[in-house]
């Protein structure tokens, strides 16, 4: 695999690109040596000032004309972009990968299993399309996810999957959290 040119970072569903977990990862990858570019990005409901997220069809379809607009800003073809985000932003990544979008891979900080006590309303159907090298970074106290029920479903995944649990919920609040964050994912790129 040739080295990843660029990550594209998507916000949660309640969040905007300007998320501060985002920024401390855009952080940590422009300063590291060498620096990966990255372009964080909102969805449409985001865009045209509504609260409720995109349904699955209109997100991945976005993802798929923000990674064709990096690539080509960028000078290369999707298939050498990370693709990422936290909770919503990163399913919605993992979706459009396993739908087809090449990619180099996926970052998936705070991955939503399921609901908040709805273990029954698995999100992961599409686990077994994804070939791409996978990070998944969650706190050990996700209510949208044990540690245990990850690495079940991680299982799945037939690509290679690293994941990093850290302290905390869901949320990734504080600056504290945020930069283990963000030095996780860090570690992840340079380590490809």
């Amino acid at each position: 695999m040739s080295t990843p040119a660029g990550l594209l970072l998507t916000p949660g569903a309640g969040a905007n690109r300007d998320s501060p977990a985002l920024v401390a990862v855009e952080q940590a990858l422009t300063d590291a040596e060498p620096p990966l570019p990255v372009r964080r990005a909102d969805f449409p409901y985001r865009l045209e000032g509504r609260r409720m997220p995109d349904r699955a069809p209109v997100a991945v379809a976005h993802l798929r004309a923000e990674a064709a607009a990096w690539a080509d800003e960028l000078g290369v073809a999707t298939d050498r972009l990370l693709l990422g985000g936290r909770s919503y932003g990163g399913r919605m990544c993992s979706m459009a990968v396993a739908e087809g979008l090449p990619a180099a891979g996926l970052v998936l900080l705070s991955y939503p299993l399921h609901p908040p006590g709805r273990p029954e309303k698995l999100r992961v159907e599409h686990f077994g399309q994804i070939t791409v090298p996978t990070l998944f970074v969650s706190g050990d106290k996700d209510q949208f996810g044990t540690p245990d029920e990850l690495a079940e479903h991680v299982a799945t995944i037939p690509g290679p999957v690293t994941t990093v649990t850290l302290s905390g919920a869901h949320d990734m609040r504080g600056a504290a959290r945020q930069q283990e964050v963000a030095d996780a994912v860090a570690s992840w790129v340079a380590s490809l």
